[in-house]
């Protein structure tokens, strides 16, 4: 377990820095194509580097899936989920470090890829519209994850489909929410940034929380789910 928490905390860390640090510091150069392929690149390489040791969920919602697949236990999902928010807080400590010694740095209202809504974030959508994207892309997302790694998937191409499918999500959502569809990935950034991405951060643990479980509950099933 301790390598599996190990490769989680890495890979988790590969995600956040990468793909938080697109947004922060390439931001107005890359735009919102360029940040969604560093999220989607950082996962393929996280998957690829670290899948065949802890099957690289990276994401407390991706592991609840799995426990409400019947494919861990909760013990190892607590496991999982705290090295997963520890490799996301210490991503944004690195990212904190490498932003504030730019020359007039100062610390936003969403700083350090927070993700947030409502007014002043970015295209200002509304709590509702927050909870339906987190929760509905969660789904999508943690139903490819279980369906790509699922026994009859076909072999070597999991972290590819994983990859292109948070690439996508972010392409719709980034406006929306920054898209978090991963409470680590929320938690690290909101930690740091206190004010207004704090006390918005239980959405982007509730909701993808949500949908992740019932992405795992519809794949024991059976309805999502290879026979």
């Amino acid at each position: 377990m301790l390598n599996r928490m190990i490769a989680e905390l890495l890979g988790t860390f590969i995600l956040v820095l990468f793909g938080c640090g697109a947004a922060v510091i390439g931001g107005a150069e890359i735009g919102f194509t360029g940040i969604a392929l560093a999220f989607g690149l950082a996962i393929v390489a996280a998957a690829y580097g670290f899948g065949a040791i802890s099957g690289a969920h990276l994401n407390p919602a991706v592991s609840l899936g799995m426990v409400t697949a019947g494919r861990m236990s909760l013990g190892a999902f607590v496991a999982y989920a705290l090295a997963q928010i520890a490799g996301a807080i210490l991503a944004t400590l690195v990212l904190y470090i490498i932003v504030s010694g730019k020359a007039g740095f100062v610390m936003g209202e969403w700083a350090l890829g927070s993700n947030g809504y409502g007014a002043g974030y970015l295209g200002e959508y509304a709590l509702g519209a927050a909870l339906v994207f987190e929760t509905v892309m969660t789904f999508v997302f943690v139903s490819v994850i279980l369906g790509a790694t699922g026994a009859k998937s076909a072999a070597g191409f999991a972290g590819l489909a994983i990859g292109l499918t948070l690439t996508a999500i972010h392409l719709v959502g980034i406006n929306v929410t920054g898209v978090s569809v991963n409470p680590a990935r929320s938690i690290g950034p909101a930690l740091f940034a206190g004010g207004a991405a704090l006390s918005q951060l239980w959405v982007f643990i509730v909701a993808p929380l949500a949908g992740g479980a019932l992405a795992g509950v519809l794949y024991k099933s059976g309805a999502t789910r290879a026979v």
